[in-house]
């Protein structure tokens, strides 16, 4: 194996170098962390990195950043948080910005983010396979680029993939045979396309609230499956968030206290919303977001359309047939189209081959390697730990490495 490289590499790197089969054919070695995904919480460390001088690699599968956000919402998404508790570190959102941005307003700023730290992602990097290698104490990234592989060797890896890299699509008795059009609510855009059609929405999350409202707007017949207990909260307490509210009350008060008083206040606003199908769960929302990580809805407008039954409230599904579904009790419906709102899971297990050293309870450093946007704490809780993860990192970096000159180093290798 013939190497040709522009620097002198440090001790573990050339072991890495003499160990031959850690190399494809192209391999690049990184002084400073790998970052895979270039979504808020990405971003957020390498601009934590950045302003303390340390060089990194983020790589993104897709061809831009923030994928998910451009190209797997829906059209009339908005942050369901105040944009004070959504943004990113360092850097505010414009004053100009209405209290919850919309998508395209959110991608904009991150955007202007990226060009503010000077943040370049390599973009169409899949990741196949990222592993610790004993032997030179290094991580081992490898990824594909037009069927072409690249390896890249780094010190530090820093997993930013979040936990909705991956749709989550059930299975369901007869979905094969029902005829009518069935999709993610990942590609689903607009309602528009829907005007008048009887339409299954499969989830009553976030997701599946927001759609069939969308659905409603457009002048569809939704049908949402409601299957199990959900904490429905409205977004605003007389005029305050109640994020806001809750954040607040919990730096006096115990957690199941704030739940109570989160539950009476909603239902002074909303009312008891079991005579609709909605049943809450015996946890609190604050509770069971904590160790379940089961988000509560922040109603905008759909429970209005259900109680006028604009939106339909109906039960588990038991299997569908051509054109239409049966319920769990034994009712038939009529549809014309599905949208499963069934969620998003990690695609971590697929390509992590350390995977029982990855942990979502944040920043860890064991062989270097770190989680953000894991904890289930939104998008503030993945910029705390992205100025956590990027601090550690720094000290490190600044004890240990600073003195290479090269941020990275391209290194060509050819086997025989």
């Amino acid at each position: 194996m013939h190497c040709a490289c522009s620097i002198n590499l440090p001790t573990m790197v050339q072991q890495a170098l003499d160990h031959g089969d850690l190399f494809y054919k192209r391999c690049i070695v990184v002084n400073g962390p790998v970052i895979i995904g270039a979504g808020p919480s990405g971003l957020a460390v390498g601009a934590g990195l950045r302003k303390q001088g340390v060089p990194f690699m983020i790589l993104e599968r897709a061809d831009c950043i923030a994928s998910l956000w451009q190209n797997k919402t829906y059209d009339r998404l908005r942050l369901h948080l105040p944009k004070q508790f959504c943004q990113l570190p360092f850097f505010p959102f414009p004053p100009n910005f209405p209290e919850y941005p919309s998508k395209y307003q959110f991608v904009d700023y991150l955007e202007s983010y990226t060009k503010k730290f000077e943040i370049s992602p390599r973009f169409n990097e899949s990741v196949q396979s990222a592993k610790y290698d004993e032997v030179c104490g290094l991580w081992r990234v490898r990824t594909v680029v037009d069927d072409c592989e690249i390896e890249y060797i780094c010190r530090w890896l820093v997993v930013a993939t979040g936990e909705n890299a991956e749709k989550v699509v059930p299975e369901f008795e007869g979905l094969d045979e029902f005829g009518g059009h069935v999709m993610h609510a990942c590609d689903y855009r607009s309602g528009e396309v829907y005007q008048g059609k009887k339409v299954l929405v499969v989830g009553c999350g976030n997701s599946g609230m927001e759609v069939s409202l969308d659905l409603c707007h457009h002048n569809a017949f939704p049908s949402m499956v409601v299957r199990s207990s959900v904490h429905v909260l409205p977004r605003e307490i007389a005029g305050k968030s109640t994020f806001e509210l809750a954040t607040l009350l919990m730096k006096w008060l115990p957690v199941k206290i704030v739940d109570k008083i989160l539950l009476f206040l909603a239902r002074c606003t909303l009312g008891s919303l079991e005579k609709y199908g909605i049943k809450r769960p015996l946890i609190g929302p604050i509770e069971l977001k904590n160790t379940k990580g089961k988000t509560p809805v922040l109603d905008i407008g759909a429970l209005g359309k259900i109680k006028s039954g604009k939106i339909q409230i109906v039960p588990g599904i038991k299997k569908f047939s051509r054109g239409s579904v049966e319920l769990v009790n034994g009712e038939v419906v009529d549809i014309d189209s599905v949208i499963l709102a069934t969620g998003y899971c990690s695609n971590i297990p697929s390509w992590l081959k350390e995977s029982d050293l990855f942990t979502r309870e944040g920043p860890e450093g064991w062989k270097g390697l770190y989680a953000v946007g894991f904890t289930r704490r939104g998008l503030s809780g993945a910029s705390f730990d992205a100025i956590r993860v990027s601090q550690d990192i720094a000290k490190i970096w600044n004890q240990e490495t600073r003195s290479q000159t090269n941020h990275y180093v391209t290194i060509l290798c050819d086997r025989k």
